[in-house]
């Protein structure tokens, strides 16, 4: 009898596999009972925590690749050509084959062979002067200006020196960051030293471009880049050739009143034969000659175009008055317009230039042969 009694659990345990174990641990006693969780489908609930998990892994995924496409598609910075201390920000855009080298043997520089530079003189005030430029005869993005430059063999930039003032100098880099149509000069901006801002100009000039001429024209005329090609592609006879719409006037002596010259015992009563201020150009040779002048080796007055003149009487150069790049309206044969003599420019120019750009004799009408020029 003990003998079965014996063997009586461990048969039992044996046929009875559904009947749960004995407890073998003290956290099950008999006052607790067991919690029964129904079984769940593992398809039906996810835990919250992967469901968070995959929410945020999928934000940042998508962030991801937004900010891949933003920055993909965003255009980077284009580095702007350095020449010393002068900067033309286009540069990066265009490469001439026919450019050569300029300078030593530690810095060569590469200069574009073009019939013309055209340097627009602005300044920090003339934003607004600028749109309106933009919005007329001047392209407004990179591909036209760079069309144009190819139609024309005429580059165009905006001149503009530094300021002091961070803020302004912050705006002007957006600026040349949206547009790439500068160059930047190391001269202080400010409208009395104009002369020093325009031989700094034709220096820089002169150290970024291999031109036959080089121009100076105000932000404030309105111009045909075609036929102010035309000009310069004419055949000349004077290396030394200054273009310009010319005058002679009495000099300013009253400092009350506009136009004073400081300088002008130094005259006399009558300037000497000199071109409006507004828009003239110089041959290579001239620039050349001004280039490499030392500093402080040429007598600046208090107007610029009266300086200029004063250094073309000197070098004894060809002046060659041509009447069609001061011209009060637009005509078949008008280069340059500008309200003159109101004016030194036009006046009013962010109106005017649109009012003109809509008249079709003004931007649309053909380019006549040059010996059609009204002189």
């Amino acid at each position: 009898m003990p003998r079965t009694l014996g063997l009586l659990p461990l048969f039992s345990h044996r046929s009875s596999p559904s009947l749960p174990p004995p407890p073998t641990t003290p956290q099950y006693s008999k006052s607790k009972k067991p919690i029964c969780i129904p079984p769940q489908p593992s398809s039906s609930r996810i835990p919250i925590t992967i469901v968070g998990f995959s929410i945020f892994s999928f934000v940042v995924g998508v962030t991801g690749i937004l900010f891949s496409v933003f920055a993909f598609l965003r255009p980077n910075p284009l580095p702007v050509f350095r020449c010393g201390r002068s900067q033309d920000t286009f540069r990066p855009f265009y490469r001439i084959p026919n450019s050569r080298k300029l300078g030593d043997t530690d810095v060569l520089v590469d200069r574009p062979k073009l019939l013309g530079f055209v340097g627009i003189q602005t300044c920090f005030s003339s934003t607004d002067r600028r749109i309106a430029l933009r919005s007329t005869w001047f392209p407004s993005d990179s591909d036209a200006l760079l069309r144009l430059e190819q139609a024309t063999s005429l580059a165009f930039r905006f001149v503009i020196g530094r300021s002091k003032d961070a803020k302004k100098m912050a705006n002007l880099q957006k600026e040349v960051e949206k547009y790439n149509d500068f160059m930047l000069i190391d001269v202080e901006e400010e409208y009395l030293k104009l002369p020093y801002k325009t031989l700094a100009f034709f220096k820089a000039a002169f150290d970024l471009f291999e031109a036959d001429y080089y121009v100076k024209a105000d932000d404030d005329i309105y111009l045909r880049p075609d036929r102010l090609a035309t000009l310069l592609a004419k055949e000349r006879s004077h290396p030394l050739t200054y273009i310009g719409c010319m005058k002679k006037g009495p000099v300013v002596t009253n400092p009350k009143m506009k136009w004073y010259e400081q300088s002008g015992y130094l005259i006399g009563n009558e300037y000497f034969l000199h071109a409006y201020g507004p828009i003239y150009a110089l041959s290579a040779e001239v620039v050349a000659s001004l280039a490499t002048a030392r500093n402080n080796s040429l007598r600046l007055f208090g107007n610029e175009d009266v300086t200029i003149g004063s250094w073309m009487l000197a070098m004894n150069v060809y002046h060659e008055h041509i009447r069609a790049i001061c011209d009060p309206r637009c005509t078949p044969t008008s280069i340059a317009v500008w309200d003159i003599p109101k004016c030194s420019g036009l006046c009013n120019p962010t109106k005017r230039l649109k009012e003109l750009h809509k008249i079709g004799m003004c931007s649309r009408s053909p380019t006549l042969p040059p010996d059609a020029d009204d002189r």
